[in-house]
């Protein structure tokens, strides 16, 4: 029988000192361009992540730093059952780098069922970066079919606010629209009618081979993918 290799122990200073051995100039210039002041390479971050693999304690420590890339591995190596509410909220309000905030929401708050207790008041928050974990969370919800969400009411909701919402919080509403049209066939038309007169982001530039982030393109290419 194999033996399991032991969690690497590093202290936060190597691991920190390990990171800026990784700088790497021209991935921080593509990064900032999307508002992420982060300069290694993703696979190599994961590789130290996966050298260290799961130890809460230390995600903790390294989260406490405040650099970005350091806590991009303390999102990577923690125990997302084991935050409290009050932990989660601490956290996503310090997630201001976009990469941050959405591995924290993707890794961390989708995993823990404390957050489905407070995505509605984050939803309504004032900060920006809190609301869109809410509606990132929601979106989550609405693709798992969550039994108490009200789906018009939500689409009431975006038709009213989307179209003047600051444009981070715009892109995760608009995430909500999509899935919601993605997921519940008797919204759908609904969804797309709304895509349709508010056209956030039709325009938006959109690489070959890639879906468009305009919602009636997203939700039809996904729902005729989903008949294939």
């Amino acid at each position: 029988m194999a033996t399991r290799t032991p969690p690497e122990q590093l202290s936060v200073e190597q691991v920190l000192a390990e990171l800026k051995a990784l700088e790497d100039p021209k991935a921080r210039e593509v990064n900032q361009r999307h508002g992420n002041d982060i300069g290694v390479n993703l696979s190599k971050l994961r590789a130290i992540a996966k050298r260290l693999k799961t130890q809460h304690e230390f995600a903790a420590e390294l989260w406490a730093t405040g650099d970005p890339q350091a806590r991009l591995v303390a999102i990577l190596i923690c125990s997302p059952k084991k935050y409290t509410v009050e932990e989660l909220d601490t956290m996503l309000r310090e997630a201001r780098v976009p990469k941050v905030h959405d591995w924290l929401v993707s890794y961390v708050l989708k995993k823990n069922p404390e957050s489905e207790h407070r995505r509605i008041l984050w939803m309504d928050d004032v900060d920006e970066v809190v609301a869109c974990g809410g509606w990132a969370l929601t979106s989550h919800a609405v693709a798992q079919r969550l039994e108490n969400l009200d789906l018009s009411e939500l689409l009431d909701r975006i038709e009213a606010e989307m179209q003047q919402a600051p444009e981070r919080l715009q892109w995760a509403m608009n995430e909500c629209l999509a899935t919601i049209g993605i997921h519940s066939p008797e919204h759908r038309a609904r969804a797309i009618k709304i895509g349709e007169r508010l056209e956030v982001l039709k325009d938006y530039p959109t690489p070959p081979n890639c879906t468009s982030p305009y919602a009636p393109i997203w939700i039809n290419e996904m729902v005729s993918r989903q008949k294939a």
